[in-house]
């Protein structure tokens, strides 16, 4: 199958290694592009890319331009009113991200059900994250600084609760879905220790670095740390299983994970 890519600037992408790894080790063969799109460019050349690609995954800024031009949106891609999966063959738009970071979780040993989730972080990302921890049922509280971002979300997903203000209060799991801490903000957290020290289990869905100070500060307090970087193979998983239809599994998902790690 031919595959890509396609998003704002994708040069930096792991995506073609992570999808060509996971292809061949279902014994499957791809070949993967990155496609950077300038925003004002998207219009005029999704076309060509629906044309020449067999499928083809979506990132920032196209998850949701990129849906008038596809037949049918499914499963978690309705829930979220975002595609990051295109399957050519019946113009399918699909969202896996949900999907990754709940397995993540799980092969982390991290159950939210039933307990207390502050998710820091509105965005893209952050929504898709809310949208799954809530239907998994969380008790989740949402912070953004962009107050609008998070009573939008919490418009959409029953059982949120929006924070005005992120204060020191006991939680089982606290998530960064802020992206500070990568690019020009590494070495710093969007919460200190204060905030930190009560709670259980810090995930960053930053993966780049491996270690950002967010999840820093949690290890240094003895917290259980997870990064972002299991939830980007794990959608890249349920992706491939879209493009060649075939059915996911956990177990094989996590021990594809754990060759990658090794070999990558």
């Amino acid at each position: 199958m031919k595959l890509a890519v396609i998003g704002k600037d994708v040069s930096a992408s792991d995506s073609p290694k992570m999808h060509t790894f996971i292809a061949k080790n279902m014994g499957n063969e791809i070949t993967y592009d990155k496609i950077s799109i300038p925003e004002g460019e998207f219009e005029s050349r999704i076309g060509d890319i629906i044309a020449k690609y067999d499928g083809f995954n979506v990132t920032i800024p196209y998850k949701l331009s990129v849906m008038p031009h596809l037949k049918e949106t499914v499963g978690d891609a309705q829930l979220f009113g975002a595609v990051n999966t295109v399957l050519k063959s019946d113009m399918s738009g699909h969202n896996t991200d949900g999907a990754g970071f709940m397995l993540m979780l799980t092969n982390n040993g991290i159950d939210a059900c039933g307990k207390r989730v502050l998710l820091l972080g509105a965005g893209g990302a952050g929504r898709a994250v809310a949208k799954k921890l809530a239907e998994a049922g969380a008790q989740l509280f949402v912070y953004d600084r962009n107050g609008q971002s998070a009573a939008a979300l919490a418009a959409e997903c029953a059982g949120i609760e929006v924070l005005s203000e992120v204060v020191p209060q006991d939680y089982y799991l606290i998530i960064n879905a802020t992206g500070v801490g990568m690019h020009k903000s590494v070495g710093i957290s969007p919460v200190g220790e204060d905030v930190l020290s009560r709670t259980q289990v810090a995930v960053d869905l930053i993966y780049v670095p491996a270690e950002s100070e967010f999840l820093k500060i949690a290890r240094n307090l003895g917290k259980k740390t997870v990064n972002g970087q299991a939830m980007l193979f794990y959608q890249a998983y349920f992706a491939e299983c879209i493009y060649f239809g075939v059915q996911p599994q956990n177990t094989q998902a996590k021990e594809l994970f754990e060759k990658y790690i090794t070999e990558a």
